[in-house]
């Protein structure tokens, strides 16, 4: 190649990404405002730097001339996402990198949301397994994260499926449940770490609506110390439709305040009555004004066409949680949602990262829904990305 063919290839290369770029400047939204914070918090979402292969992606589609994918993928990783926290580093660097993260937000004068992500026992030993080794470890490392904060603001989804997957659920635990019981106090111990920080709001797992039933859940968030958080969080990494994540967060809450007021949960309406019959349980029942119930956060990072129905009778065990095809990312992070009890709309989950090795219920190691092995469990997923980028709703990119 002569060098004046280079020159030209690199100036049209250059051309290319600046014009992706251009047109992810139109699309992407300024940023709602906080409500809840001071009248000096942040106005706007934190953006964290994007994965490294995300950006190896969006060059090689500039370098293609696949523009419209490149802009697209550029507006997804521009949208602002949680920064997640697993652990597997010692407290002083586990400080450090909090610091860092709330410090970069702070200069930008932005909210960061902290996904932390290190109960022992995680993810019942499967795709994302790991955690912390104990009780004493895991108080080590959320005094890290405390000191890491400090009293700037910070949004905390704390430990993903840590009570919706509790020890005893996957056989993890003894007779006597003490697992669970130290999961429990586990989780409450980090919120009465961090939910007195000045800045920082703390919001506990209640799963998602296809899984637990209300009178399921809302002991669990009993148990990990709900009274003392802000609230609870829906959907992480999951499918399910905003409409219905918004009737379950409205239960959830409700039943919370009506435990609160010394009633029984077991008596609360779940998902699955009649939209009428709870509703005319709830008037009868819940006379909480919503400022002072439990407020909630949904991930809707790649809802945008809800959850997948797999095949009927094709697998043993479907998956339909792990890279499920034909989804698209949802509504754009908000903290204006039109709802009294949901402080937000969130990109929690980063999308274009596999949820791991889907083999549903197969010998493996393809998932038989792709016809090829899904990356790892946190690593870039190419075909996923842009899957959830053709089919977001609303469209990320203007047609």
């Amino acid at each position: 190649m002569t060098a004046r063919v280079r020159a030209r290839t690199r100036t049209l290369t250059v051309a290319a990404a600046t014009a992706a770029l251009a047109a992810v400047t139109a699309v992407v939204p300024a940023h709602a405002g906080v409500p809840g914070h001071s009248a000096a918090a942040p106005t706007t979402l934190f953006t964290p730097p994007a994965n490294a292969d995300a950006n190896a992606q969006i060059l090689d589609l500039v370098k293609h001339w696949q523009i419209k994918d490149a802009a697209g993928l550029l507006a997804m990783t521009l949208t602002p996402q949680a920064v997640w926290l697993d652990g597997g580093t010692a407290p002083d660097a586990t400080r450090a990198a909090v610091d860092k993260t709330v410090s970069a937000a702070a200069r930008r004068h932005q909210l960061p949301v902290l996904a932390l992500y290190n109960i022992p026992g995680r993810d019942c030993a499967q795709y994302s397994a790991g955690g912390a080794a104990n009780t004493a470890d895991y108080q080590a490392w959320i005094d890290a994260v405390k000191a890491g904060i400090g009293n700037r603001p910070a949004d905390v989804v704390l430990e993903p499926d840590s009570l919706a997957l509790v020890p005893s659920d996957c056989g993890m635990d003894d007779a006597q449940g003490t697992k669970t019981a130290e999961r429990y106090d586990q989780i409450h111990y980090a919120v009465d770490a961090l939910e007195p920080l000045a800045g920082t709001k703390v919001y506990l797992d209640a799963g998602h609506s296809g899984w637990h039933s209300i009178n399921d859940i809302v002991p669990r968030l009993i148990a990990g110390g709900v009274d003392d958080a802000t609230g609870f969080y829906l959907n992480i990494s999951n499918y399910r439709s905003d409409s219905e994540i918004a009737w379950y967060g409205k239960l959830v809450s409700s039943c919370l305040a009506y435990v609160s007021a010394g009633g029984d949960a077991a008596a609360c309406p779940n998902q699955w009555w009649s939209v009428n019959d709870a509703q005319t349980w709830l008037d009868a029942n819940v006379h909480t004004a919503p400022a002072a119930m439990k407020h909630y956060v949904a991930d809707t990072s790649r809802n945008g066409q809800g959850p997948w129905t797999p095949p009927a009778g094709v697998y043993s065990d479907a998956q339909d949680w792990c890279n499920p095809p034909g989804r698209g990312l949802g509504a754009r992070p908000t903290l204006k949602t039109g709802d009294p009890l949901q402080d937000a709309k969130l990109w929690v989950k980063i999308p274009g990262e596999s949820d791991g090795q889907c083999t549903r219920g197969t010998a493996g190691p393809d998932d038989p829904e792709r016809g090829y092995q899904d990356p790892a469990a946190g690593k870039w997923f190419p075909q996923q990305a842009l899957e959830l980028l053709h089919n977001a709703n609303p469209a990320l990119l203007p047609h």
